[in-house]
Formats: C-alpha cells, structure tokens, sequence
C-alpha cells in the first residue's frame, strides 16, 4: 500500500472513530435542551455522520461525492430516517434538473466555439493595454459565469491568457503582469457566480433549502436583485487590488491595438452551430427573467429548473444541434451531481433532526442582538471564514444554509434574512487555491503561487465582507426584508 493510500486510510479510520464517539457522548440534559434548540437523539446521531462526512471532505480521503453518497447510507443505517425519505429528499429534488440543464448549456457554449469567440472578442476590444487586458478578463469572467459554470468560463480564459503570456516571454512565477491575468481568469468567474442562480453550485442548493424547509420561493429575478449589484462593486475592486499587489511590470504588449483587432476581424464567422447555441442561451436568459409572468399567464408554478431544463432539451431535436449527447456528457460533472443531491439529503436530515436548530442557537444565537447590518456581515465573514476549512463550494453550502434557516427560526426572523448572505457568500473562495476548481485551473498554469493567490485572497475577501454585506443589506432593507 502507498504511503498516500496509508494516509487515507487513516483519515478515513479516524472519521469513522469520531463519528462513533460522537454518537455515543452521554450529554446531559442541560446540554440537549439550548433553550431554542434541543438535540434529541436522532439530531446527535445526525452531528456524527456530518463529522464524519466534514472529515472526509477537508482531507479528502475519499472522493467528494462518495462522501455524500456514504453520507446518505449511514444516516439510513443509524436510522435517522428511512431509505427512501432520505433519498428522495437529495434525489427527488427539482434541483438536480437545474444542475443537469445548466451544465449541457455550458457545454454546448464550449463546444460550439461560442465562448472563444466572445473572449476573443473581449481582446479586440480591450486593445494591447495590460492593465484593461486584465479588466477585460475580470468582465468576460464575470459576464459568463452568471450563467455558466465558473469552471467552463476558467477552462476558456485559461489557454487565451497563457497564449498572451507566453507571446510577451513573461516568466512564470516571477512576472507581476502573469500573475495578475492567471488570478483575474480565477476571480472574474468567482464574482460572476453569485449574480444569478446559474452563476455557481452553492446558489441553487441555498434555492432548493429555502424552499424545502422555510417555504421560500426565492426566484431568478430576485436573486438578481441581491446578486448583481455585488458583482458591479466588486469587480472594479478587485481589478484595481490586483492591479496594485501584482502591478505588471509591462504596460502594453508587444501587438499592437490595430493588430488584435485584425485578429478579430479575420476570426471564421459564426457557424449554425454558434449560431443555434446563441439562440437558445438567449431564449433561457429571457424564459429564467420573465418565469414569473408566464407562470401567472399559463396558471402553473415556474421553478428556476423547469425553464433551462426545457432548453437543453431543444439541442437534441432532430437536426437542430450536430453535436451527439455522447459530445456533450463528457463535460458534464456528474461526481458534482451525485455531490449535489447527497449534500441535500445530509443537509435536509441535519435540519429535520433538530440537529441545526441546536447547532445554529449554540454557536450563532449570540447575533440575535446584533443590528440588522451587523448581523448580515457577521453571517458573511463567519462563511468566508469556513470556505479556509471547507474545500469545496457545494459542501460549504451544505452545510451553512440548513444551520442558516434553522438559526432564522430560532431568532424569529425571515429566514431569507440569514440564509441570503451565507448563500451568495458561499462560492466566494478568494484564499486558497483547493477551494474551487475554478481556482486549480488557472494555478494549474503556473504562473502563481498558493501563496501569491493566498496573499491577495485575503485582501479581496475584507473588501468582499464589507461590500456583499452592504449590498445585502440595502437592497433588503429597500425589499423590506431588514
């Protein structure tokens, strides 16, 4: 056996031990009952698996998603719930639709070229000044990451930034200017991602949570309302942080304005199948915006699933699309489903145990007594602080937003008060590079270090405090939700 097969095995020994003990603990009744929160049983049953499933993911001994399918096995074998219920409380979720829909979207705008040409686009544009070539990037990784994967939109800046880089002979690990492009192609999607739901994992699973245990129907066009906002300050933020800590040490590039330009200009014109894509991105964008209209006009209710699951359905029509399902399945993540739909039913019976409830009165009760304003950016510093913990977007939001709601009941509030800004916060990975995929890609380039990203992360996640906190507030505070 390989030493990292040992280590794992360790990992995965010890998790089962302290799940274990953690079940068998004789806590006093004066522990159970925290006033607002009592952890029955079941509910301490439910805190060892979720130990168990945390050290897992934080040392990855096992793969993320057969953590969480292992998750939903032992919360069955302990007997928190039935089989079935926990199941279908992750499976059975409409969720699992909005994942897979957005995720053919996103493959078909990469493999239809689309998503090159917009980037391409982006430098004709942006002209041979590095300074707004690195703006430019931060833009279009925004701007594409609300509505695709963060990992596509770092996928397609990635080889367009390296290609730039390497035509000027900057040097990897030591130029400033390599450095700023390789983490604006990380923080650009990380920042476009909280704009919509479609922007990034943790959204639609904070959707999903609101709706099973608050009874919340937090809509597209309403996470906007938070999301966007968030994303136009932040963007010329962290633009001008990098820009300072990793100031370029060249501030044109060797082409010249006219000559990308004519790179553009002499770019192949739009196929049919760029064309087709466009269409139907347009056409969900537009079904996602106006749902709530059509589901007053057609009397039906309109989830955030039903209209992308509708549009990826139309690529497949006979002689619609040339690419084959085969084409497209090979970007589709899903290990990232299986991970998704586990983390609900973990997350569903944590909350229905009563094991949140108590967790949440226990370490968060305290913020009751905060101000509104306070309160909103004590919930968004302590899930910023968690993502140094927690290696992985999903799991983060698994975790938090079930504790979240639990929290709103206990205090008396809305719980779309507490759960908001741990949901929009929960993607927002700015300090280590294993936090996101979205971050390994670009670092997987080499023109950074894990200490470089770390360095500027931590700065960009201050500045994110503050800025997603008073967005938050004022925006809800207009809604009448503070």
């Amino acid at each position: 056996m390989s030493r990292e097969n040992r280590k794992k095995l360790f990992y995965l020994s010890l998790g089962f031990v302290v799940m274990m003990l953690m079940m068998a603990l004789p806590l006093p009744e004066s522990i159970r009952d925290a006033g607002k929160g009592y952890l029955s049983l079941q509910g301490q049953i439910s805190m060892g698996i979720l130990l168990f499933c945390l050290i897992m993911w934080m040392t990855e001994a096992l793969p993320f998603h057969i953590t969480g399918m292992l998750g939903v096995v032992l919360l069955s074998v302990f007997n928190v719930d039935s089989f079935k219920n926990i199941v279908r409380a992750g499976f059975g979720n409409h969720i699992i639709t909005f994942f897979i829909g957005v995720l053919i979207l996103s493959a078909f705008i990469t493999k239809s070229g689309l998503g090159k040409r917009i980037s391409v686009f982006l430098l004709s544009r942006t002209g041979n000044n590095t300074g707004l070539i690195i703006a430019g990037f931060m833009l279009v990784g925004a701007l594409l990451s609300m509505w695709i994967t963060n990992m596509a939109v770092a996928a397609m800046l990635l080889p367009l930034g390296v290609s730039i880089l390497e035509e000027e002979g900057c040097e990897r690990q030591k130029s400033n200017f390599g450095k700023a492009l390789m983490i604006a192609c990380v923080w650009g999607p990380l920042i476009g991602g909280i704009g919509t739901p479609a922007g990034a994992g943790p959204n639609p699973i904070a959707i999903g949570f609101l709706k099973e245990m608050a009874g919340v129907d937090l809509s597209f066009t309403m996470w906007m309302l938070y999301g966007v906002p968030a994303v136009i300050l932040l963007l010329p933020i962290g633009w001008a942080l990098l820009m300072i800590i990793f100031k370029p040490e060249v501030k044109h590039l060797k082409k010249t304005r006219e000559e990308l330009r004519h790179e553009f200009d002499n770019y192949p014109p739009m196929d049919r199948e760029e064309k087709l894509t466009l269409v139907i991105f347009i056409l969900t964008v537009v079904l996602w915006l106006s749902s709530g209209f059509l589901g007053r006009v057609l009397g039906i209710s309109i989830p955030v699933s039903m209209p992308v699951l509708f549009t990826a359905t139309l690529f497949f029509f006979p002689g619609v699309s040339g690419l084959k399902w085969k084409e497209i399945e090979e970007d589709i993540s899903w290990s990232g489903i299986i991970l998704v739909v586990s983390g609900i039913s973990i997350g569903m019976m944590l909350y229905e145990s009563g094991a949140a409830g108590w967790l949440s009165f226990v370490l968060l009760g305290g913020i009751g007594s905060f101000s509104p304003l306070l309160r909103v950016g004590a919930i968004v510093l302590i899930v910023m602080i968690l993502k140094v913990a927690l290696s992985s977007n999903s799991v983060t939001a698994t975790i938090v937003i079930p504790i979240m709601i639990a929290l709103a009941e206990n205090l008396g509030l809305d719980a779309l008060s507490i759960a908001l800004p741990a949901s929009i916060t929960a993607s927002l990975a700015f300090i280590l590079v294993t936090s996101s995929p979205t971050n390994v890609i670009p670092y997987a380039a080499g023109f950074f270090s894990i200490r470089d990203f770390a360095r500027s992360g931590l700065v960009m996640t201050l500045f994110t405090t503050v800025i997603v906190s008073l967005v938050i507030f004022a925006v809800g505070n207009i809604q009448g939700l503070y």
